[in-house]
């Protein structure tokens, strides 16, 4: 065993770690009443981070913000697709992206809770779409012919309910291999349908999941969730793309040539208002209010100036006046690069 006067040196030396031959300090002292020890341990410079083992953080918060982003294109497009299949107004909100162990993830799960089991070929493995009951009782009514009123107590679905709900959830599935397509294309399918997680095991218990949290509001009067969970193994392979600068460049190039022609040629036939300034001045009120028929305003431009055309309100070219057969018309001759350069005309 060590005497008090060979811990309190031991300590002193790790926390300075320059000079081992230091003299000790007295026997009676302590490392906590040691102010110089205090503040060399607080200068420091830490060359290590905290890591839990017991739950590991593979998921960066740019992968994070990335299946934000896929999934908020998620949350608008099913929003759509509800509202027109069962006309009435479903907004879809992303609430959370989190990471955290499978087995918390179960544990945090209501139940029941309508679950789909997907397969996102190519990747491997599994992933889970939960619908609160909420939502399926809602949808379901509403289905029904009803007016999309959920059911205060929760119960296991009827055969006949489950039916029901599969189309819906048909519909989901299509949405979610579109959204998907912003970072790499895939082929959903559903290959199991359950009534509660605690009934699938698609992942180790301490394996490391990143679950998404939507919020449904349906018909403005009632909410629910809805709840996606991936397993980090799904995403181990194409880990390296799932970045929003990623997800952005692809979703550039996604549109072929063919596409983009189509679209600027469509383009073309679209009308844009054009307005051509004269000048301008500026006036006080008193002026303003005194100002009758026959008055003379001076502008701010001469007669033998140039004009500015603005397209849409922003000026775009300097041009001339002139006619054109029996009509007024200008001539644009020059470009406005700058708009901060412009003098005159009232801006």
């Amino acid at each position: 065993m060590l005497s008090q006067e060979e811990i309190d040196s031991l300590l002193s030396s790790l926390s300075v770690g320059v000079d081992q031959n230091a003299p000790a300090p007295s026997a009676g002292s302590s490392v906590l009443g040691s102010e110089p020890s205090m503040q060399a341990v607080h200068h420091e410079k830490r060359n290590y981070k905290l890591y839990n083992f017991r739950r590991p953080d593979k998921f960066s918060k740019d992968h994070l913000r990335a299946l934000q982003t896929i999934h908020e294109s998620f949350a608008r497009q099913l929003g759509l697709v509800l509202t027109a299949y069962l006309r009435m107004t479903v907004e879809i909100d992303v609430v959370s992206v989190d990471q955290l162990t499978y087995d918390e993830f179960v544990r945090s799960m209501p139940s029941p809770m309508t679950v789909s089991i997907l397969e996102l070929d190519p990747l491997p493995g599994q992933v889970l779409l939960g619908f609160g009951y909420e939502v399926t009782s809602s949808v379901i009514d509403r289905m029904l012919g009803g007016p999309g009123t959920p059911e205060a107590k929760s119960r296991e679905l009827t055969d006949i309910e489950q039916s029901l709900i599969r189309r819906v959830l048909d519909r989901a599935i299509l949405s979610l291999e579109e959204s998907w397509r912003s970072m790499m294309n895939v082929n959903a399918s559903m290959v199991g349908f359950e009534e509660s997680y605690a009934l699938i095991q698609v992942a180790t218990p301490g394996e490391i999941v990143a679950l998404i949290t939507f919020e449904v509001n349906l018909g403005n009067k009632h909410s629910g969730l809805i709840s996606l969970c991936i397993p980090y193994p799904v995403l181990e392979g194409v880990i390296s793309q799932l970045s929003a600068q990623h997800i952005f460049h692809r979703q550039q190039s996604s549109i072929p040539f063919e596409e983009q022609e189509k679209i600027l040629q469509k383009l073309n036939y679209a009308k844009i208002p054009i307005q051509v300034l004269l000048g301008g001045t500026e006036l006080s009120v008193g002026d303003l209010l005194g100002l009758s028929v026959g008055d003379v305003i001076r502008l701010d431009r001469s007669a033998t100036d140039d004009l500015l055309a603005c397209v849409n309100g922003r000026p775009k070219f300097y041009c001339r006046p002139g006619r054109l057969k029996d009509k007024l018309a200008v001539y644009m001759y020059d470009s406005v690069e700058i708009e901060e350069s412009i003098e005159g005309f009232g801006l």
